[in-house]
């Protein structure tokens, strides 16, 4: 794809990531990621065995985060490090490939969560955020652009595996789980064209902001028929009255 292509800057590596964060303010409790090679189409050739760390924030989980992915107040006191640990360790993960990879993440509310871990820590790895800042990547804008539902909404994570048949690669809201998840779907988006390119045409049905007239026509094309300058011009001429 030549939009993904241009926003991977040439990259050779991927590093699809998961963050999640406390309830109210929104701090980093956890950092889930999996680092992948890609060959020269784009495909995934190496997945890297995946990452995961828990993160101290300066407030407390919140129940509804809690309940949702087990991380609790308690969970961090004993197993977490602090942002700056965190962000050193999953420098160190990444490897030689840190600076030549794209940071992918299903959604934009990770680059949230890592702005305000870094608005509530003094001290944190600033080349280390920068660059995932510089390099990162919202494949769910991406996805979403061909795929959503019948009420034009993006599916969740959970729902374009099901769409792929994809095996989750564990409980979801687990941060490695969802990055490995993540990874898996970016790689059947590249092998399943043929449903993709369905689900696109179903899309475009989908559209309200169109006039009507267009509708039409995406309506009768999408259905595999044809729809000629004369039939479009008579379908304006109808709609105007």
């Amino acid at each position: 794809m030549k939009k993904l292509e241009k926003l991977l800057k040439g990259h050779k590596y991927i590093c699809f990531m998961d963050f999640e964060g406390t309830q109210i303010s929104h701090e980093m409790i956890a950092l889930g990621a999996t680092m992948c090679t890609l060959d020269r189409n784009g495909n995934i050739k190496k997945e890297k065995e995946p990452f995961k760390i828990y993160v101290k924030p300066k407030n407390k989980v919140g129940n509804v985060v809690s309940k949702l992915t087990g991380i609790t107040d308690e969970l961090l006191a004993k197993e977490a490090v602090s942002f700056n640990k965190a962000m050193l360790d999953f420098k160190k993960y990444c490897g030689m490939a840190f600076k030549k990879c794209s940071f992918l993440t299903f959604g934009n509310h990770d680059m949230k969560i890592l702005g305000e871990s870094v608005a509530h820590n003094l001290t944190y790895p600033k080349e280390v955020v920068s660059q995932i800042q510089k390099n990162y990547v919202d494949y769910q804008a991406i996805i979403a652009e061909f795929i959503r539902d019948e009420n034009y909404n993006p599916l969740s994570l959970v729902h374009y595996c099901e769409l792929f048949n994809i095996k989750e690669a564990g409980v979801a809201h687990d941060p490695s789980v969802d990055a490995v998840n993540l990874a898996h779907i970016y790689q059947a988006f590249l092998d399943n064209k043929d449903l993709v390119l369905e689900e696109y045409l179903k899309l475009l049905t989908r559209i309200n902001n169109l006039p009507e007239p267009v509708k039409v026509a995406i309506k009768a094309l999408a259905s595999g028929n044809d729809f000629k300058a004369e039939e479009f011009k008579q379908t304006a001429k109808d709609y105007i009255g």
